[in-house]
């Protein structure tokens, strides 16, 4: 998979990718993460990105010549698999898609994660900054908008920082436990169960027995009914959502 992340402050987005699981799958060839400069397509002397809005409001507005040619540019550039966003892909992999960080966009969760988590695939991750992009960029170069939650961030490397880490954690190789992205919170529809570690007994609290009992049917139950006991304390719309629960 290769991800380019266009910012006006790449660094936001490429520092903490670096490091922790994220770095390492980059290390090991996993996943290619690329972070740039936006001004770096802007056409005039001053790489001005952003103008005032027509029609007269406060603030300013990105312009949407850099994002197309940004877009554009990319596209020639082969990903870890050899071939470009431009070429026919593969069979097994998916096109590319682009992505536009955007409070207005879909909520993200741990399905929408899932969705992107596609070995090989390319995507183009755009960040939003000031007031908003032009909507020409949104009508005629993005393919679906993410937001992160209902709150607006300074800017939207933040949010691509996020959203890179959750999609990328999914890919096969990427956590050391097989088991570790099924068991996370949201996988199931539920909140994650309770975990504890050594020692046994700390200020006189216990660890649960069943924990302890090496009965596999057991805990897996305690698992369950606690997580649901968590879900429905602190998101009970997830159990609404779901009706398997």
């Amino acid at each position: 998979m290769r991800i380019d992340i266009l910012s006006l402050f790449p660094a936001i987005a490429a520092a903490p990718l670096a490091e922790s699981m994220i770095g390492k799958a980059q290390q090991r060839g996993l996943v290619s993460i690329h972070s740039h400069n936006l001004r770096d397509w802007a056409s005039d002397k001053h790489r001005t990105t952003d103008d005032a809005p027509y029609g007269g409001s406060q603030g300013m507005v990105m312009k949407c010549e850099p994002f197309f040619e940004a877009v554009a540019s990319l596209r020639g550039l082969p990903n870890e698999e050899g071939f470009s966003s431009g070429d026919a892909a593969p069979p097994a992999v998916s096109s590319s898609r682009v992505v536009l960080m955007s409070p207005a966009g879909r909520r993200f969760d741990q399905r929408i994660a899932a969705e992107y988590a596609v070995p090989g695939s390319r995507l183009f991750l755009l960040c939003g900054h000031y007031e908003g992009i032009d909507q020409r960029v949104v009508d005629h170069l993005v393919d679906d908008e993410i937001s992160i939650g209902d709150y607006v961030l300074t800017n939207g490397a933040l949010a691509a920082a996020v959203f890179t880490d959750a999609v990328v954690r999914l890919l096969p190789g990427v956590l050391g436990d097989l088991q570790s992205a099924p068991d996370d919170s949201f996988s199931s529809g539920l909140l994650e169960f309770p975990q504890y570690t050594r020692p046994v007994e700390y200020r006189g609290w216990r660890v649960p027995d069943v924990l302890l009992s090496g009965n596999h049917e057991a805990i897996a139950a305690w698992r369950r009914e606690k997580a649901l006991e968590k879900t429905r304390r602190v998101r009970p719309d997830l159990l609404l959502q779901d009706k398997r629960l």
